[in-house]
């Protein structure tokens, strides 16, 4: 789907469901943000309700009367896409039978809506960027230049900073429309918006099942999907819902989840992190630091300390592994969930600040 042109009679912006602090906050900005007119940049990864945002901020907005254009800038070739954002007369080139307008045209006093900005050549960068700056551009084939007062609203699953050092993104480009910046942190990092989610998604399906009753999942079922790394983000979790409402079988769903999502324990006890883990140099330097200066030094509390100390950093590697994905971790460990949990609180196992 390349674009999508609602009014505002037409239009209720899909809620942002959760509970999470960061959902707190992107909630916070949107109010602040919606009725400034400034360029927002919208990341995260696939999945995770950009799209969902970005009506938020246009149905906050004074713009809500006025259209709200989408466009997919990794749906089209360069030249394309020049010609759908910018439009083109008649004769400009084969095939261009008529003229017609651009995107940004027809975005005129409303929001433009560049859906994977990421995906934009270079050389296209550059005409985006004399839009944001003049707020004017030229149709393909013509000297005119034609003026917008579109609110744009970019957004991208990819990181724009690591692009602009390798050359690939403009730095001008990304000041100019990261005016406001909203990141919405994946699925996994907000476990806590996982339960009103299901809550969301199963009221919204309920009413396409014919009047069949649908019942929730278990708490079991529940906490087994607050465990679940989520790589599709909310995206795979409606897909999942959709797909237990019409099998009726929350726990075999969920179980099949796992059975496709478990990591092969082989091939991670191969990796470097985990041979770092068990270095047997690090253990001793510990004990000579630690116990041979203490006066209740003994075999068997060098053993306890020992055993402490791998136990850490085998169960810190394999639930960074799994990113923090307790179940899976408790299942590749070969211990019971509640014992990981133990654990966890035992050995003051932290989760990274960067997953937090």
């Amino acid at each position: 789907m390349l674009d999508i042109n609602f009014k505002n009679e037409e239009v209720l912006a899909p809620p942002i469901i959760g509970t999470s602090k960061s959902i707190e906050r992107i909630r916070d900005l949107i109010d602040h943000t919606a009725g400034t007119g400034l360029n927002v940049l919208i990341t995260g990864k696939s999945g995770v309700g950009k799209e969902i945002v970005a009506q938020n901020l246009y149905y906050k907005s004074e713009r809500k009367n006025k259209p709200f254009i989408k466009v997919n800038c990794a749906a089209l070739p360069e030249g394309l896409l020049e010609s759908e954002l910018f439009g083109f007369e008649r004769g400009a080139f084969t095939g261009a039978e008529r003229k017609k307008r651009g995107k940004f045209d027809l975005a005129h006093q409303g929001v433009i809506f560049l859906d994977e900005i990421g995906d934009m050549t270079l050389a296209l960068q550059a005409k985006l960027l004399h839009v944001l700056q003049s707020g004017e551009f030229s149709p393909l084939g013509s000297e005119k230049e034609v003026r917008s007062d579109a609110w744009v609203i970019a957004a991208t699953n990819q990181e724009l900073e690591k692009k602009i050092k390798e050359r690939l993104f403009r730095e001008d480009l990304y000041y100019r429309l990261s005016t406001i910046k909203i990141h919405i942190p994946p699925l996994r990092n907000r476990p806590e918006d996982i339960p009103p989610l299901i809550d969301y998604f199963i009221e919204k399906y309920a009413s396409q099942f014919n009047g069949k009753k649908i019942s929730k999942p278990s708490r079991d079922a529940i906490e087994k999907l607050i465990e679940y790394n989520w790589p599709g983000n909310v995206r795979e979790l409606q897909s999942l819902l959709q797909s237990s409402m019409v099998i009726g079988n929350w726990e075999a769903v969920v179980d099949d989840l796992y059975i496709n999502d478990i990591p092969d324990v082989n091939s991670m006890s191969e990796q470097k992190g985990l041979d770092k883990a068990l270095n047997v140099e690090i253990l001793l330097d510990h004990i000579r630091q630690n116990s041979l200066t203490n006066e209740s030094f003994s075999l068997k509390k060098i053993r306890k300390e020992t055993m402490n100390i791998i136990d850490k950093k085998v169960i810190s590697h394999v639930l960074n592994q799994t990113g923090w994905n307790r179940t899976k971790a408790s299942k590749i460990l070969k211990i019971s969930y509640k014992a990981l949990l133990y654990k966890i609180s035992d050995l003051d196992i932290e989760l990274p600040s960067s997953n937090r």
